[in-house]
């Protein structure tokens, strides 16, 4: 059996090796290592793939909400609402800009913000909601756009682990996750499902005003060169990441797929261990699995780490600690029990290792494990 990687780049790479080299060597032939011809093209491309009429390309995830929350107008003092289960760009961006996070707890189920509660959060000072679709499927946008159109302020999609996810409305259309609200973002580092071979990021937007003004604030707030309109940012995905990206585009409903077989057979291999609690899909969208988690016993989760370890079978905490007891972010004022689910899934979740190259060999003698577990 091969190694049992948490992701698996490496034999990623082998099955598109060549047409990798071929597209990293012809930016180097062309010496237009910035702005170059692949990036136009990925944006275009991108932007089809999406169904949306703008994509813009940037530096990385983390620069992506940055600058959707420079493009909105938001000033210090405004209230930006997201969860505190999520990575820490989400909540970062929002203290840097000096703006106020607000944050509201997640539903248990699908690990995503939970709208019965937002409605309560909103004040006269809400300027945007930032729903993160977290692990690979989308956060109840219907019920989110809903509150947001009534009481006028902006969603910001954090799409950074849903790219390629379709969002379900009830009449059986669909939309790409990352297009509903008045901003998507995304990020290409490399282990998310559209990876780069370093790091990478998009805005995605309808708005043709938006579109413009992304454009220019990601590149130094120009939108004629050395005629600066506004004050921006120097964030700019090179041309090596967008021609890699470019072909990877080309396979990512391919990756998906192999994502979704994996998580299909877990699912069966474990359905029989009632003490844990596989992925639950929410039914208004598809998940691609950016990763697999587990909802474990209190009390079991570190102890089947270190068995998995001991198996020579990787695993991750997705996330030990939520945002809001999070060290530097003690001045928000929130304490322990306020965001109780947060907290009860930092300490009882566990992720699998999942990848579009794990085989049948690999998954099997994960399940095998982990039933040896419950049953030592």
């Amino acid at each position: 059996m091969n190694e049992i990687k948490m992701v698996d780049l490496h034999g990623q790479y082998l099955k598109i090796k060549t047409e990798v080299n071929e597209a990293i060597q012809r930016v180097i032939d062309s010496t237009a290592f910035i702005k170059g011809n692949d990036v136009h093209q990925f944006q275009e491309e991108l932007s089809t793939y999406m169904g949306v009429h703008h994509t813009i390309a940037c530096g990385n995830g983390t620069d992506a909400l940055q600058l959707a929350m420079m493009a909105l107008g938001l000033q210090p003092g405004d209230e930006v609402i997201t969860t505190p289960f999520t990575f820490i760009s989400t909540i970062e961006v929002i203290k840097l800009l000096g703006l106020k996070p607000v944050l509201v707890d997640v539903e248990e189920q699908t690990f995503n913000i939970d709208p019965t509660l937002l409605g309560n959060a909103v004040t006269d000072r809400t300027r945007a909601i930032v729903p993160v679709h977290l692990f690979g499927q989308c956060a109840y946008m219907e019920k989110i756009m809903e509150l947001a159109t009534s009481r006028g302020v902006f969603v910001i999609e954090d799409n950074a682990q849903a790219t390629g996810t379709d969002y379900i409305y009830p009449d059986g259309s669909t939309r790409k996750a990352g297009t509903i609200g008045h901003i998507g973002t995304t990020s290409f580092f490399p282990s998310k499902n559209l990876g780069a071979f370093g790091d990478g990021g998009a805005l995605f937007t309808n708005d043709d005003s938006l579109g413009q003004l992304l454009r220019a604030l990601m590149n130094h707030g120009m939108k004629q060169r050395y005629y600066y309109d506004y004050v921006g940012v120097n964030s700019r995905l090179d041309s090596m990441q967008a021609a890699i990206l470019r072909i990877k585009l080309r396979h990512l409903d391919h990756y998906a797929l192999a994502r979704q077989q994996a998580a299909a057979y877990y699912d069966h291999a474990l359905s029989d261990l009632t003490d844990i609690q596989v992925p639950v899909r929410s039914p208004f969208t598809t998940h691609i699995f950016h990763q697999y988690t587990l909802r474990l016993p209190a009390g079991s989760r570190d102890d089947l780490k270190a068995w998995l370890q001991k198996k020579e079978i990787p695993s991750m905490i997705y996330y030990p600690v939520p945002l809001h007891l999070q060290h530097a972010y003690r001045d928000l004022g929130y304490k322990t029990g306020d965001l109780p689910v947060s907290e009860k899934l930092s300490g009882n979740v566990l992720s699998l290792p999942m990848h579009t190259e794990l085989d049948e060999e690999q998954l099997d003698y994960i399940s095998e494990q982990i039933h040896a577990f419950f049953n030592s």
